[in-house]
């Protein structure tokens, strides 16, 4: 019997969303492309206003383990790992694929340092890598990035190989076991966030594997918020969950950084998790939070290369206060008009022919 015979439609067919957890979904997406432009403007982060907006990175993680096991526990088993594989590439990659275009684009044709006099094999070489989401980070003009092309691949790479450990392990693990590992992830954030004094980590060479420890904890935390039923109904809605969300992105920088940041990530954004899939959304708000979630995915993977050229604007132009402002906000604009045209003429239709060919 074959695999199409074998799978009934039902499994491949996406469970009900939690609509305010993807509204937050977007406003996390902002915040990391707001943080972007932001970082190169204040080099010391303790004057950026949005200093901790790469802790949206994070509560990415903790929601990605909460709403994959809300979807897949209760049919891995029936559906297999091959058919789970497939859902996991149709969802993700066809994103991971135009960031890497992207990316090489905006490295040839930035309009204030182009990318020319390189080696023709190496830049090949890197852009095979980003299609196929493997860290190689050789180039030393993007700070060793892991994936120079499209920085925020990291964290895919990450998502990649905790969507591999559920797969294999961690549907299989009991609540218990399933506690015990959260615990040991949660000393392992407490030591990488001290001994690096924050929890940037996981986009360089240099701290590769923080960010390996980063979705280790988040991921494993929403996995048993969702298996321990722990949802807080609240009348906070979109709105008030959302202003929750963004005071930890914009929360005054300190020397206790490596301990306010673990807090942050032990604590907040997993209660956050539990508020935003127990919250009572109005009608006003669900086409805002549908649309926010939507978005940000495309948001979140295309935006780099035209971080890149900012960034090379910013140090070749120096532009004043005023001209910056309107720039970084004219900017930002743009990449969420962007990303809502790479959604749906890219990656909606190209999601669509996958899953019919699928079928």
């Amino acid at each position: 019997m074959s695999t199409e015979e074998k799978i009934s439609p039902d499994l491949l067919r996406s469970k009900q969303h939690f609509d305010i957890l993807d509204g937050l979904r977007g406003v996390a997406a902002l915040a990391v492309v707001i943080f972007h432009f932001m970082e190169w403007v204040f080099t010391d982060p303790a004057k950026n206003f949005i200093g901790h907006g790469f802790l949206a990175v994070d509560f990415f993680f903790c929601l990605s383990g909460f709403v994959i096991g809300y979807a897949y526990d209760n049919r891995i088993g029936k559906m297999g790992v091959k058919e789970f594989f497939k859902s996991r590439l149709i969802r993700l990659h066809p994103l991971v694929a135009l960031g890497a275009v992207l990316g090489l684009l905006g490295f040839f044709l930035d309009p204030f340092t182009p990318g020319t006099g390189h080696d023709a094999g190496k830049l090949a070489l890197l852009l095979v890598s980003a299609f196929l989401l493997i860290p190689l980070p050789i180039m030393e003009e993007r700070f060793f990035n892991n994936f120079a092309f499209n920085a925020p691949a990291w964290s895919l790479f990450w998502e990649y190989v905790a969507n591999l450990v559920y797969a294999f392990v961690l549907y299989k693990v009991g609540r218990r076991s399933l506690t015990l590992l959260t615990i040991l992830a949660a000393a392992g954030i407490l030591f990488v966030s001290y001994r690096a004094g924050n929890l940037l980590g996981g986009w360089s060479k240099d701290n590769f594997f923080d960010g390996g420890v980063r979705v280790a904890y988040s991921f494993l935390a929403g996995l048993l918020i969702y298996r321990s039923n722990w949802i807080i109904k609240n009348k906070l809605g979109f709105v008030g969950l959302s202003v929750l969300l963004f005071l930890a992105f914009i929360m005054p920088s300190s020397k206790w950084n490596w301990l306010t940041e673990a807090l942050i990530v032990l604590f907040y954004f997993p209660l956050l998790v539990s508020l935003g899939a127990g919250s009572i959304l109005s009608s006003q708000w669900k086409k805002v939070c549908r649309f926010a979630g939507n978005i940000s995915y495309p948001l979140y993977m295309t935006h780099y290369a035209f971080i890149w050229i900012f960034g090379n604007y910013l140090s070749t132009r120096k532009p004043a206060a005023d001209e910056l402002t309107i720039v970084i906000i004219a900017g930002v604009i743009f990449l969420v008009i962007f990303a809502y045209g790479a959604m749906v003429l890219y990656d909606i239709p190209v999601r669509r022919y996958l899953a019919k060919k699928r079928r």
